[in-house]
């Protein structure tokens, strides 16, 4: 028995049944709050509910892009590549991809990873299984790229944010192949 092909529209309507659907909103990336969007939020904490929507980070959109769990569109209404939403993104956030390679690489890791802009940092951390809500982040994260230079000052700065907000400093070194060495600092009464 021979299988009909799809046409397509019949493909395109295959391929974007289960996917979210989202626009591009220069640093955020907007869904309605429902169906598949909702549900990866209670699953995974992809995305903050707002309104009637689902917001989420540059970062969270790329990673579910090239999940293939998301479709994306521009403000013109026109599909985003992978190609077209990074060199977008980049214009808006100039470290954006060392952020991503880092984001991912928690997120496959099993790790929950949210922005962490309130706290000054890039990210927060939460430890395999917890959810956000259901109790606080262990760590801020800030993603480095391994040629760049993080003074004395930097580094301090970057630990007594983590301290004041009872988390662990954790650093994460980008190599120029995109692989990931994490460091982790911690206070310690002598």
């Amino acid at each position: 028995m021979v299988k009909k092909q799809p046409q397509e529209s019949e493909k395109t309507t295959l391929d974007t049944k289960v996917k979210i659907k989202a626009v591009l909103s220069r640093e955020r990336v907007l869904a309605e709050d429902k169906g598949e969007a909702r549900t990866l939020y209670d699953q995974s904490r992809f995305g903050e509910p707002q309104e009637g929507k689902i917001v989420y980070s540059l970062v969270e959109g790329l990673y579910l892009l090239e999940k293939k769990k998301m479709l994306i569109v521009d403000s013109k209404k026109k599909k985003m590549s992978v190609d077209s939403y990074v060199q977008r993104a980049r214009k808006v956030e100039p470290n954006f991809w060392i952020r991503y390679v880092v984001y991912r690489d928690m997120r496959m890791r099993g790790y929950i990873i949210k922005t962490a802009l309130k706290f000054g940092a890039d990210f927060r951390v939460y430890d395999r299984g917890v959810k956000p809500g259901d109790d606080h982040a262990r760590w801020i994260l800030y993603p480095v790229h391994e040629g760049e230079t993080l003074t004395w000052y930097d580094f301090s700065a970057k630990n007594r944010v983590a301290h004041s907000t009872r988390k662990n400093l954790l650093i994460g070194i980008v190599d120029d192949e995109g692989d990931v060495t994490y460091y982790v600092i911690e206070w310690k009464r002598p």
